[in-house]
This record gives C-alpha cells, sequence and structure tokens, in this order.
C-alpha cells in the first residue's frame, strides 16, 4: 500500500495545487486547466481523451493483469467569487475562484495519478481518471454520462472525494448511506391582474397571494415531512412590479429543495404543487409550478465505503476517519453513483490556526495543503484496494 510515496510528493502536489489556485477558470470554460491537466497526465503514460463532457477529460493506464476498471473522479470548474483571501498565490483572474476546493480534487486525483503511474506494471485491472467539468452548475457529470464515459471505459467502481473545512486536516470523514442532498429547482409564477397600487379592488394582486404562498411553502417541511426525515424549501428570487404604485400582472419566483431520502423526495412536488395553486386560487389569482429533479443524493453503498475506510487506515490510521454530519449541500458526483457502484467522502482541509475556516463559497476560502497528500494516496488506495476486491 501507499503510505511513504504520497507524503514524499507533499512539495510538488502544493505546487499543482497553487498553480491551478491562481488559475481559477468557470463552469465550460475550463479549457487551459484541463490543458494542464492533459500535459501532466500524459507525461505519466496515461491515455488522455480530451473535450469530454465539453470541457473535460478522462485519462486511462492499465496494468500488466486483467481486472476491472476502477474510477477517480475530480471536478475542475471555479466560481464567480472575487477572492479576499490575501494568499501570495490568490487567484490572478478577477472576480474568479477557486472558492468551492476544486483546486484540491484537481490535485489530489493527479497526486493518485502519479502514484498509481509508478505501479503499473503491478496493477491487478486498470483505472480511469475523470476530470469533470460544470459540477458547480449541476451540469458536467450529466454531459460525461450522456456521452458514455462510464460505457466506453467499462468503469466497475467509482470513487471521489471533496474537501472539508469544517473537518481538521489529517481527519477524513466517511460513511454509509446519504452524505450529501438531492438537489432539485422549483420555478413558480403567480399571476394576477395589473393595476393601480392606489385602487387595489379592481386589481388582482399577485403580490399578495405570493406572501401568503411564500409563508404556506414553509409548513410542508414543519407539517408534512417526517420530523424524523429531512428537507429545505428555500427561495432564492423573487421578482414582480416595476414602479412603487403599479400592482404588477405577475410575480416570478426561483428556489431549491434539498432531501435526503428517495420518498421525501418523490413526494413534495406534489406537495409544493398543492401550495401553489390552491393558495394562489384562493386570492383570485393562478399559480403555476415548474418542479426541476437536477440531481440525486449522494449515497454511499457498504463496499466501496468499506474499501476508503481501508485506503484511509494504510495512508493515515484508523483514527483518522471522522464520522460526517450529512449535508445539505449536493454534489452531482451522485449521477456516477446512480449507474455504477461508488463511494464519495471529505477531506478534512480545516485549520483555523491559518485561518482555514470559511465555508465553501466563501471569497476568504482557504485549505491547509497538508491535506493534499493525504487526499492523493487515500484516492489511490482505494484504486488498487478496489482492484483487488472485485478480481474474478
Amino acid at each position: 500500500m501507499i503510505r511513504e510515496e504520497c507524503f514524499a510528493l507533499s512539495d510538488e502536489l502544493r505546487n499543482l495545487f497553487r498553480e491551478f489556485h491562481r488559475n481559477p477558470e468557470l463552469s465550460f470554460e475550463e479549457f487551459e486547466t484541463a490543458r494542464k491537466i492533459s500535459l501532466y497526465l500524459q507525461d505519466l503514460g496515461y491515455n488522455v481523451t480530451e473535450g469530454v463532457g465539453r470541457t473535460g477529460l478522462t485519462a486511462r493506464i492499465e496494468g500488466n493483469q486483467s481486472g476491472p476498471n476502477i474510477a477517480i473522479r475530480a471536478d475542475i470548474d471555479g466560481l464567480p467569487i472575487q477572492e479576499e483571501t490575501g494568499l501570495s498565490y490568490a487567484s490572478s483572474a478577477d472576480g474568479k475562484m477557486h472558492a468551492c476546493g476544486h483546486d484540491v480534487h484537481i490535485t489530489c486525483a493527479l497526486g493518485a495519478a502519479r502514484l498509481l503511474a509508478g505501479l503499473k506494471d503491478n496493477l491487478k485491472g486498470s483505472v480511469t481518471m475523470i476530470f469533470q467539468p460544470a459540477e458547480e452548475l449541476n451540469r458536467g457529470a450529466k454531459e460525461m454520462i450522456k456521452e458514455g464515459v462510464l460505457e466506453t471505459n467499462g468503469i466497475d467502481m467509482i470513487f471521489g472525494l471533496h474537501n472539508h473545512p469544517e473537518i481538521p486536516v489529517g481527519k477524513v470523514a466517511l460513511k454509509e448511506g446519504p452524505l450529501m442532498a438531492a438537489v432539485d429547482r422549483i420555478d413558480i409564477t403567480i399571476t394576477g391582474k395589473g393595476g393601480h397600487g392606489g385602487l387595489p379592488h379592481r386589481d388582482i394582486d399577485p403580490i399578495v397571494a405570493t406572501a401568503s404562498m411564500i409563508m404556506n411553502l414553509q409548513t410542508i417541511v414543519s407539517r408534512n415531512i417526517n420530523p424524523l426525515d429531512s428537507a429545505v424549501i428555500s427561495l432564492g428570487t423573487i421578482h414582480g412590479g416595476t414602479r412603487n404604485n403599479i400592482i404588477p400582472d405577475k410575480v416570478e419566483l426561483t428556489g431549491t429543495v434539498r432531501t435526503f431520502a428517495p420518498e421525501v423526495r418523490n413526494s413534495i412536488e406534489e406537495k409544493i404543487r398543492r401550495v401553489v395553486e390552491n393558495t394562489a386560487a384562493t386570492l383570485q389569482c393562478k399559480g403555476e409550478l415548474t418542479y426541476i429533479y437536477e440531481i440525486p443524493p449522494v449515497i454511499n453503498q457498504a463496499l466501496p465505503k468499506g474499501i476508503v475506510e481501508r485506503a484511509i487506515e494504510a495512508v493515515v490510521d484508523k483514527e483518522a476517519i471522522a464520522e460526517p454530519t450529512p449535508s445539505t449541500g449536493g454534489e452531482d458526483f451522485s449521477l456516477f453513483q446512480e449507474k455504477v457502484p461508488g463511494c464519495f467522502f471529505w477531506l478534512g482541509v480545516g485549520n483555523p490556526e491559518i485561518g482555514a475556516v470559511h465555508p465553501w463559497h466563501s471569497p476568504k476560502f482557504k485549505i491547509d495543503e497538508r491535506a493534499l497528500a493525504i487526499g492523493a494516496g487515500v484516492l489511490a488506495n482505494t484504486a488498487l484496494i478496489a482492484m483487488e476486491e472485485l478480481k474474478d
């Protein structure tokens, strides 16, 4: 197993990470990021396929023995955020930042690729590295899957990680079952009849109906969902009207819905639709709902979870494994898990002493770089253990 080897890469991994951090690219714009990844992997002897899922790529290495094909996935896009960390290697792109740590994921995956390339002659199967674009839009995995990335490469099992600033560096959070929530979108339109704000009795006010509907929507979670389950309904935008003294014809809203249990996810659309339509109708308006199922929850299966557990123990020790509290954040890694068995885990990058405490998507987000070697070693070891576990 790989242990000393991953920590010997610490300087190289830090340099890689800082290069990617300085040069973030937004979703489906990751051309230079993908080019750098491709060159690095080609130098290691990987067979690289570029332009997968528009701006993503895959890279494959085969051992001398036939066996299962194990995938390691990393997302590569940044966010439209102005960095405020003050780091010497802060983003050089105005208004763009790796504020969710996808540069961490790229670096750990490349480190794992280097470690596995050094063991090529002893690999009991093959490894496919998947560098996925546009995770922040919940579209990158869909694009790659639509293009047949799993079938083309014959993937038998897939692994991935996400950094986590609330988990101390040196720890890795892992659990069986739900880890991250399903993410769905709601678009709502409330239509009335516009007119003069001083003569509301002649109008049908969609703003008043919208206010009532917003409050009623929150009763779904508090009164229609089992308290032992969980769900979130949040409205993020509301647009209606043009002037202070004009009642508009309609109000448009968008929001997000987060769930873990499939039965809750499958039932919540009808509950939201009932509130939207009936609340609007009570106030003489028309309510319309468009419910968009975006990504399912990240749910880890027992076998791949056990493989990651063994990999963590081999790289650090058993005490390094932390029990995570599931997050209502989403991750389109779940789309890969719908197709093949897989496990997703959280790499601890937090350290209050250096200010590595800020959450994902914060302009002050930073990490403890000591986590990079751990992430690389765990990913590499998952591939080795999985090949052994799944061999005929």
